[in-house]
């Protein structure tokens, strides 16, 4: 059993220079394992192999997914992997580190 996914990413996770892992970020587009709904985002858990040439991916959980279109890679800090659970995209939360914090006048 296996979700598809679309406008996908290999997320890298770092902590300061250690690598956490890689896991998986996408917009579901058919899911037969009745987890997920069309247009759902998923992040998983920790990638444990990958192929992109064929479009697959494989996690700790032994879930199984397939890549549709091109995807990105990305890197996230530790520090916003929680973003990213809750369905900010990796350029989101990139959008959100960089916006300045508002000056007092």
């Amino acid at each position: 059993m296996k979700t598809t996914v679309e406008n996908w990413y290999i997320v890298t996770v770092m902590d300061s220079e250690q690598l956490v892992g890689e896991v998986l970020y996408g917009t579901v587009i058919e899911d037969a394992t009745i987890r997920f709904y069309e247009g759902d985002y998923v992040t998983t858990s920790r990638i444990v192999s990958k192929n992109l040439k064929e479009h697959t991916v494989v996690t700790a959980s032994n879930s199984y997914y397939q890549l549709k279109g091109s995807g990105k890679r990305a890197i996230i800090d530790l520090d916003d992997f929680e973003l990213l659970r809750h369905g900010f995209s990796p350029e989101q939360i990139r959008a959100l580190n960089s916006s300045s914090p508002l000056l007092a006048h």
